[in-house]
């Protein structure tokens, strides 16, 4: 998903910076085309979820502000005394006045609350509706509402996350956006791109802007670790989840604006450890990011020349036949791999459409070119499933793939709920399963050197100073620890290895010889 973000916003966001055993599971026997999940019911605990206890790696494509949950954005829109219009189910500032009800009503009003929830989100939306711009308009109906507190926003989603067995989080936002719109306004646009650039840097403009960007992460950083109580005994399950922020640029904007945010979120993913790379954002379908695709897939091109270091994942191919002219269909995913370097795509979908795309399959299997597989969002936005879906092509020809959830918010889902998805689709098993989640850890933008080696056509080998260790131990040599002191990836992977060793304890059949 590509969140649209609305322009009387734009400003204001530069504040953002298991139920049953593994013994009775049997994938052969699951049904071909799960329904989403519906929202968690109040009442008592579950039973044990082979799904949900299982070890989840980390979630590499993720929207904050379409990650929160549509109850938790009514929570905060009532606390900030925001009103709803009636005509368009639209947050909007106060006062209430004619046309408006305060927010507060969702909370106390159940057929209300109800009609926010189906206005914010896809809950109950009907299978035969245009899911696509129900989708989308949801960013514009809650917009006024997370801005305003981002560090709550992150410590609901990263406790969704950690609670969920997920060990890392990378999340989009739009860093110092009204800065860079302003920088990008008086700069203007330069065809040379080079000297577009050279424009943004006269006089400190863009050093300021990322100055910006770094005064607000470090906000809402303090926000984060008060909300989940991170400097008390009892630190919420959000502080023990490492998160890194990937700087979205909005498709559908200027020119000037395009190349500015992405020269800014390059430029802090190589001042701030904290930022890690850039995405383009919204609508791929829309007519200017159709108009404009190539141009920015040159952006980023030139851009990372002059900033090597910074990471680059880019939305492309979440299109169908009938949503774009068949041209459009094409050539988006090779371009975004090629031109703009991506180092993961996200979606991919349309990949079968694409001018010879099973060389555009070798390629990224051979440079390891992750795709960013959310099954909710494909399915809502595109109507895109099952063996439509590219899912087991990409896996047949080698390339990669990664589970993610896009806007579990927006979609009333959770990753377990993709994980289980996968299994009852395409029939995966606990080992496959087990790599997926190695691979959104092997394919994070986290610093330092693998556990693994780099061969994935063989399975996950462990490789390195922790190569003859047990894997997530409790007392690795030497060697192996200092790899891990040194390397942030290697430390979040081997968490994620001793939950498994916990997890095959508590699920036996899972790592019986011959299981799946």
């Amino acid at each position: 998903m590509c969140p649209v973000i609305p322009s009387h916003l734009i400003g204001a966001l530069s504040a953002l910076a298991l139920l049953v055993p593994a013994s009775a599971y049997d994938a052969s026997t699951a049904p071909a085309a799960p329904a989403p999940a519906p929202a968690p019911a109040s009442g008592p605990a579950r039973p044990r979820d082979f799904f949900a206890d299982l070890p989840k790696g980390g979630d590499l494509h993720n929207h904050l502000s379409g990650a929160v949950t549509t109850e938790f954005l009514i929570e905060l829109a009532a606390e900030d005394g925001l009103c709803i219009t009636t005509d368009t189910t639209t947050a909007v500032p106060p006062p209430c006045g004619s046309g408006t009800r305060p927010a507060a009503d969702a909370v106390t009003d159940a057929a209300f609350r109800r009609q926010v929830i189906q206005a914010w989100s896809m809950q109950d939306f009907p299978a035969d509706g245009n899911g696509h711009d129900h989708f989308f308009a949801t960013f514009d109906k809650f917009g006024e509402v997370p801005w305003r507190h981002p560090g709550r926003i992150l410590a609901e989603v990263a406790g969704t996350a950690a609670r969920q067995n997920q060990f890392y989080l990378e999340t989009m936002i739009t860093p110092a956006s009204g800065a860079a719109r302003a920088l990008a306004d008086r700069v203007g646009y330069d065809a040379d791109l080079d000297a577009m650039h050279d424009k943004l840097l006269a006089d400190g403009g863009l050093d300021a802007v990322v100055r910006q960007a770094r005064a607000d992460a470090d906000t809402t950083d303090a926000e984060f670790r008060t909300a989940a109580h991170c400097d008390t005994p009892r630190p919420d399950a959000a502080c023990s989840l490492p998160y890194r922020w990937i700087s979205q640029v909005g498709r559908l904007g200027t020119p000037e604006r395009v190349f500015t945010q992405l020269a800014l979120g390059m430029r802090l993913a190589e001042r701030d450890p904290r930022f890690v790379a850039v995405n383009l954002v919204q609508p791929e379908d829309g007519a200017v990011a159709l108009r404009d695709y190539r141009l920015h897939m040159r952006m980023v091109n030139y851009l990372k020349t002059q900033y090597p270091k910074a990471h680059v994942t880019l939305h492309a191919g979440e299109l169908v036949p009938g949503l774009v002219k068949p041209e459009d269909l094409t050539f988006h995913i090779r371009d975004a791999a090629q031109t703009g370097r991506a180092e993961r795509i996200g979606h991919g979908v349309s990949v079968l459409h694409e001018d010879r795309w099973e060389s555009l399959m070798r390629y990224m299997a051979d440079r390891r070119i992750a795709v960013e597989v959310p099954f909710h969002s494909n399915a809502q936005i595109l109507r895109v499933s099952g063996d439509a879906h590219p899912f087991a092509t990409y896996r047949s020809h080698g390339v990669p793939v990664v589970l993610a959830t896009d806007d579990p918010g927006v979609s009333r889902i959770e990753i377990t709920d993709e994980y289980r998805w996968a299994a009852q689709t395409y029939g995966l098993g606990y080992r496959e399963l087990k790599d997926l989640a190695r691979a959104s850890l092997e394919f994070s933008f986290l610093p330092g050197r693998s556990l693994w080696n780099r061969d994935l056509g063989s399975g996950y080998r462990p490789a390195g100073p922790c190569a003859e260790e047990r894997q997530g131990g409790e007392h690795p040599g030497a060697r192996c620890a200092a790899l891990l002191a040194a390397s942030p990836k290697a430390q979040v992977e081997w968490r994620q290895e001793a939950a498994f060793h916990r997890f095959e304890a508590a699920h036996p059949a899972a790592s019986r010889p011959g299981s799946r």
